[in-house]
């Protein structure tokens, strides 16, 4: 695995794209939509289908290390400072904010429970992350490894009858972190095996991934069969949701690292890989507090296609100027590059 004085700009690269993706998505569902029909389109279902699990995949991946080397106490502690505190700070600012804006109604939940409400719900990628980490390093723990039971793991997850809070968004995302981490620890092995058999691999994924997007329906996001097995009709929406997922980001990550290949001394793609791929947990943090934001306004009642698209494109090119200021101006002060950023300044810099 590289150490963080030798990144993978290629990677830097692809979690760049995936984050303006997860920005677009919200785009089209808060302003182009405005939360309405939204399932329907076909950009967002696109989007949809790779973006949170490639993203999960390659969290697997880059944990691999920390995974196989750290100590238990050292690896989650590790892993709280870099994703939970810097989710903690955001999220209490956007209650702060959002209690001097909007005035509590007299039946709101507590406060104590709202915020934990809040944070699970704005930053579910972020806990999801976390949890999948703790399953997989206990099992390293246990197993040393086993690829079988990996493999056990991910079934109990996934077939387990959990549907409250976020634990569907875990269930779903759970595969993709073991996948990734899979591929990291006999990276050579798959690496040969991508060489002798790529085309048939690429070209079969696609046609998968084809079939999936034009079967893949209301029913088949996560947010709506909470990834629950019932019956059979509920079995061939979660069936299609992880297959539809797994071969999309198939076909991305060829996609995206072709891209890098052939354009990494393009200017954009070089900002994307410089710029946004280092920033993506706190461009994360700082859109998904936006966008909470955005629930409780009134706005673009009255407005039509050509102001609608106006607005996402100014909303989205704010959010990432505000990220990328704010990793500018906190990434050399101690302890506030770790609390809002998640990075110690030394690291930031490499």
């Amino acid at each position: 695995m590289r150490q963080p004085t030798n990144r993978d700009l290629a990677l830097d690269f692809t979690k760049g794209v995936l984050i303006i993706l997860v920005i677009v998505g919200h785009l089209i569902q808060y302003i182009l939509y405005q939360n309405e029909g939204f399932w329907d389109s076909a950009c967002f279902k696109w989007i949809y289908m790779f973006h949170m699990p490639l993203f999960m995949a390659i969290s697997g991946y880059l944990s691999c290390r920390a995974l196989l080397v750290k100590s238990f106490t050292q690896a989650i502690g590790d892993r709280a400072t870099q994703l939970l505190v810097p989710m903690l700070f955001w999220c209490s600012l956007l209650e702060s904010l959002k209690f001097a804006v909007f005035p509590r109604s007299a039946g709101a939940p507590d406060t104590v429970l709202l915020f934990v409400n809040e944070s699970a719900g704005t930053y579910w990628f972020v806990w999801a992350a976390f949890i999948c980490f703790i399953f997989a390093k206990a099992i390293s723990i246990s197993n040393h490894w086993s690829p079988w039971a990996l493999f056990v793991s991910v079934i109990l997850v996934v077939l387990a009858p959990l549907t409250f809070s976020i634990f569907p968004l875990i269930k779903y995302m759970y595969p993709f972190y073991c996948l990734g981490f899979s591929f990291a620890q006999s990276r050579e092995r798959w690496t040969s095996i991508m060489r002798s058999h790529r085309p048939f691999l690429i070209m079969s994924a696609s046609i998968a991934a084809m079939m999936c997007f034009l079967a893949w329906r209301n029913d088949t996001y996560v947010y709506n069969n909470l990834a629950l097995v019932q019956d059979l009709p509920s079995a061939k929406n979660v069936l299609l949701m992880f297959l539809g997922s797994a071969a999309a980001s198939v076909v991305m990550i060829e996609v995206l690292l072709r891209c890098w290949n052939i354009g990494h001394s393009n200017r954009v793609v070089r900002f994307i890989a410089a710029k946004l791929g280092p920033s993506t947990l706190v461009l994360y943090l700082i859109q998904g507090a936006v966008f909470r934001l955005m629930d409780s306004m009134q706005y673009g009642e009255l407005w039509g296609p050509a102001m609608r698209s106006a607005a996402a494109a100014f909303l989205g090119t704010m959010i990432v100027a505000v990220a990328l200021a704010v990793r500018w101006t906190v990434r050399d002060i101690p302890y506030l590059s770790q609390l809002m950023l998640g990075v110690p300044p030394a690291h930031l810099g490499k």
